[in-house]
């Protein structure tokens, strides 16, 4: 029987979703968009500043639906933008609501020049109790990876034409 795979992302410009749903075509997992109660600002410099604040201080802001049923899932991928050679706040607060333990967890991210940087780490680090496969650095939402990377992996591709 196949792994049940949940797709859990946040993504601010686009950039992650696109990665996400290319990941979900692949394996047949389930896609679970992750979004604060209060959305960031459209504004560039405006969603910098608020966000170098909030990982500053490690802030966890309110996510605006909760996930039902994750103990069901094997394997999650985790995506997110790179913010400060770190994880988007609304994704260190899904990682602290939500016990991965027992669970093989893989971390992606979409970057705009700035590469992989802490990601992976701090996602191992509040999935210290999970699996952990090596994790995909995509600039901006080059999807031309993501084949290659499930396969060196392990991770099974969905039998749908593509």
């Amino acid at each position: 029987m196949a792994d049940k795979i949940l797709i859990v992302y946040y993504t601010h410009s686009g950039n992650t979703k696109k990665i996400a749903e290319a990941i979900q075509i692949k394996t047949g997992g389930i896609l679970y968009e992750i979004n604060p109660e209060i959305p960031y600002p459209v504004d560039y410099n405006t969603v910098v500043n608020q966000a170098k604040k909030e990982i500053k201080e490690n802030f966890k802001p309110v996510l605006k639906t909760k996930i039902n049923g994750i103990e069901a899932y094997d394997t999650v991928f985790v995506g997110s933008p790179n913010w400060w050679n770190t994880i988007a706040p609304p994704i260190t607060t899904f990682l602290a609501e939500n016990n991965l333990s027992g669970k093989t967890v893989i971390p992606f991210l979409t970057h705009g020049g700035g590469g992989a940087g802490n990601i992976e780490r701090d996602i191992a680090k509040l999935c210290s109790a999970s699996k952990m496969l090596p994790g995909l650095s995509v600039y901006e939402s080059d999807i031309s990876k993501i084949t290659a990377w499930l396969q060196k992996i392990g991770i099974a591709m969905n039998q749908l034409k593509e």
